[in-house]
């Protein structure tokens, strides 16, 4: 085993930890569970990625139950950060929305170190940066049990 790259699993791994510390503060500060965040992230991902946010969903991204599914999201709709709202295309399905006030909240508190990640990657040229990009793609497809072989090779033209 090489040492060089055991060292950078240990380095992940030192991430992960700091960023779930921070998300324990986090929740800790605003009344929240740390599952509360992890939901609010998924949903947040969601959004993102253009799926619709389901309790079906957010279930399964966590390894919750429905039991354990509704929890939270009762949880975070009384706190106020999440609404359920039925979707515009089938009036019979729910779905989660994250509110503005939420976003705003996480904001504040995670901004700053995004801006911080955001300056450290302004420090990498595009190859740096797809390196970067590739790697962490193949540790969370290892995380995910997927095949991580997809995302390890260069891309097109670059080798």
């Amino acid at each position: 085993m090489d040492d060089n790259n055991l060292r950078l699993v240990h380095l992940l791994r030192a991430v992960t930890v700091e960023f779930g510390l921070r998300q324990a503060e986090f929740a800790a500060r605003n009344g929240m569970h740390a599952t509360d965040v992890r939901a609010l992230i998924c949903l947040l991902d969601a959004a993102r990625a253009d799926e619709p946010a389901t309790a079906g969903l957010l279930g399964a991204r966590l390894g919750l139950n429905s039991a354990g599914t509704t929890a939270v999201i009762d949880r975070l709709e009384r706190l106020g950060h999440v609404a359920r709202v039925r979707d515009e295309h089938d009036r019979r399905r729910i779905l989660l929305r994250v509110e503005p006030a939420a976003i705003r909240l996480g904001r504040e508190f995670f901004g700053p170190l995004i801006d911080g990640v955001l300056q450290v990657l302004d420090g990498f040229d595009p190859a740096e940066r797809d390196a970067v990009r590739r790697f962490l793609t193949a540790t969370h497809a290892v995380f995910a049990g997927a095949d991580a072989a997809a995302f390890i090779s260069p891309p097109p033209g670059t080798s």
